[in-house]
C-alpha cells in the first residue's frame, strides 16, 4: 500500500519499515559501525539492561559471538553431536509411552535441558526444572504489557531478570566481560538456544504431515542414511552424514522461510543516511521485515505453499537479501547451525523409529 519503504509509529517511536532488499542489506552490513545500531522496545530494554550485551558493538560484540561459537559453532557441535543425538533417543523414547505430547513444551524442556547442562553443568533434574520455570516466567513477560505491578507478567519477568545475579561467581579476570555481563550472557544463551529452535522444530513438524510428499522425501532420504549406516557397522550419526542431508536442510530453510520466528529486526540510525531517494533521519529506528523478503512473489513462486524442492541447487546455508532468518552481516545468528544440527537429529530419529498423529 505504501511501498517498500515507509514510516509509521510502533509503541509511541517513529519507526521506518523497510521491505526493500537493497536497504535491508544497508542495515545488516552497517550494523556494526557508527550507521544503525541495535534498537529495542523501552519495555524490553528496561527487562534486559541498557548495558546487556545485546546493545554492545565492536571489539566486545566480536569477543561476544567468539565465545557463542565456542560453545554453538559448527566446530564445537561436531563434538555435541554426540550428546544431542542421545537426548533426542531418550526424549522421543520417553514421549512414545504416552496418550499425547505438548510437542513445542517438550521440545523446549528437552533442548533447555541440554543447553544448560553444557552451560552450566547442571545435572539435578529439580534445578533444571526450576530454572526452565523462570524462563517461561522471563518468557512471558518479554510479550506482555509493561505494566510493573506485583503479580503482572511484566513484573514477575523483572524478578526473574534481577535475580539471574544470584548466579554462582564468575572468573572473569582474563576476560574483558564484567561479572554483569558475564551472567547476562549466561542467562540469555539458554534461551536463545531452545525457544527459536523448538519453534522451528515444531513448525516443521506441522508442514511435514500437512504435506505427504515432503515427509515422504525426507523420510527417503533418512531411511537411506541409515541402511548405509548399518552395512558399515558404523554407530550414530555422524558430522559428514548430517551434512549430506540435503533435503532435510531444504525442509529447514522453506520452514524458516514461512514461519519468520522473528518477524522484525530493529536498527537506530544514528546519523541521517540518505538510500534509494529516501532521507532516514538520525534518531529514527528502522525496522527490517523479513516476513516480506520471505513471502515475496517476485522471489519466491507460489510463496505462501511449503515447497521444500525450491531450495534444490541453492545454497542452504547462509543467508542473503532474499532469505533473513538467521538475520545478516555481522550480526547473522550464531547458532544458526545449532538450529539445523536439532532439526535434522530429531527428524532422522522420529521419520526411522515413530509413527505419530497430529491432533489440533
Amino acid at each position: 500500500r505504501y511501498g517498500p519503504v515507509f514510516r509509521t509509529s510502533i509503541v509511541g517511536h517513529p519507526i521506518i519499515v523497510s521491505t526493500d532488499p537493497e536497504l535491508n542489506s544497508l542495515v545488516f552490513k552497517q550494523g556494526a559501525d557508527s550507521w544503525f545500531k541495535p534498537w529495542y522496545t523501552d519495555s524490553f530494554s528496561e527487562i534486559i539492561g541498557s548495558e546487556s550485551l545485546m546493545f554492545h558493538e565492536g571489539f566486545l560484540h566480536k569477543y561476544i559471538r567468539g565465545l557463542v561459537r565456542e560453545r554453538f559453532g559448527p566446530d564445537s557441535l561436531k563434538s555435541l553431536l554426540v550428546d544431542l543425538e542421545g537426548r533426542t533417543r531418550s526424549h522421543l523414547g520417553s514421549w512414545s509411552v504416552l496418550p499425547s505430547v505438548d510437542l513445542k513444551e517438550a521440545v523446549s524442556v528437552m533442548l533447555h535441558g541440554f543447553a544448560v547442562e553444557k552451560l552450566y553443568s547442571f545435572s539435578d533434574p529439580e534445578m533444571i526444572r526450576g530454572h526452565k520455570q523462570s524462563y517461561d516466567a522471563f518468557l512471558r513477560g518479554l510479550i506482555s504489557f509493561p505494566l510493573n505491578i506485583p503479580g503482572t507478567a511484566y513484573w514477575k519477568c523483572l524478578q526473574v531478570w534481577l535475580h539471574k545475579d544470584s548466579m554462582e561467581e564468575i572468573d572473569s579476570s582474563e576476560s574483558p566481560l564484567t561479572e554483569k555481563m558475564a551472567t547476562d550472557l549466561l542467562f540469555l544463551l539458554p534461551f536463545a538456544a531452545f525457544e527459536s529452535t523448538s519453534s522451528t522444530i515444531v513448525s516443521a513438524f506441522h508442514y511435514l504431515t500437512a504435506h505427504p510428499a515432503a515427509l515422504a522425501e525426507l523420510t527417503r532420504e533418512h531411511e537411506g542414511i541409515l541402511k548405509r549406516r548399518e552395512e558399515s557397522g558404523s554407530g550414530g550419526i555422524s558430522w559428514r552424514e548430517y551434512k549430506s542431508m540435503t533435503f532435510t536442510h531444504m525442509v529447514t530453510n522453506e520452514t524458516l522461510r514461512l514461519t519468520n520466528i522473528v518477524p522484525g529486526i530493529f536498527r537506530k540510525v544514528m546519523k541521517d543516511v540518505e538510500v534509494k531517494g529516501y532521507l532516514i533521519p538520525a534518531g529514527w529506528t528502522v525496522m527490517v521485515y523479513p516476513t516480506a523478503a520471505h513471502l515475496n512473489p517476485s522471489v519466491y513462486d507460489d510463496p505462501l505453499s511449503f515447497n521444500p524442492w525450491r531450495w534444490e541447487g541453492q545454497k542452504v546455508n547462509s543467508g542473503s537479501e532474499n532469505f533473513m532468518a538467521f538475520g545478516g552481516g555481522s550480526r547473522f545468528c550464531s547458532g544458526a547451525e545449532f538450529v539445523k544440527l536439532c532439526m535434522a537429529i530429531f527428524f532422522h530419529h522420529l521419520v526411522t523409529k515413530y509413527r505419530y498423529v497430529q491432533f489440533d
